[in-house]
């Protein structure tokens, strides 16, 4: 059993473990932040050009029935589901990966250091003459 506490403590404290909690964590946050960027800029910009916050009561289309018993396809709502993923993939592409990108691209350049450059001829001749001078 002590064995078992051990090996369970090991796994909970690893790196890879507080890593993903830590991720997790950050994308909770990004998806609110993201939701309101849509909810309160990108939906009211909607609401301005077609007079309604969202798509939902647009482009319905009744199969059946009347009154509360009718059956819709709703292609507003899944309009609205759509514009509102393609605004959270924008954010999340413009905001995370091309920056990300960026600095993952500006840290490979600097970890590729040129060679060192060729000493002057002069001083390749000086150190051969220092060389042959200190064999003697």
């Amino acid at each position: 059993m002590k064995k078992l506490l051990s090996e369970f403590k090991g796994f909970a404290l690893s790196g890879n473990l507080v890593e993903v909690a830590v991720g997790l964590v950050m994308a909770i946050a990004l998806a609110a932040l993201v939701g309101s960027l849509v909810e309160n800029i990108v939906m009211p910009i909607v609401a301005a050009i077609f007079g309604q916050p969202d798509f939902s009561a647009l482009w319905r289309l009744k199969v059946r029935g009347s009154g509360v018993d009718a059956t819709y396809i709703q292609f507003g709502t899944f309009a609205t589901a759509l514009l509102t993923f393609l605004s959270v993939a924008f954010a999340v592409y413009f905001f995370i990966v091309k920056p990300w990108n960026a600095y993952k691209a500006r840290l490979a350049s600097g970890a590729e250091e040129a060679p060192p450059a060729a000493p002057p001829e002069d001083i390749t001749l000086l150190r051969e003459i220092r060389d042959a001078l200190q064999r003697r």
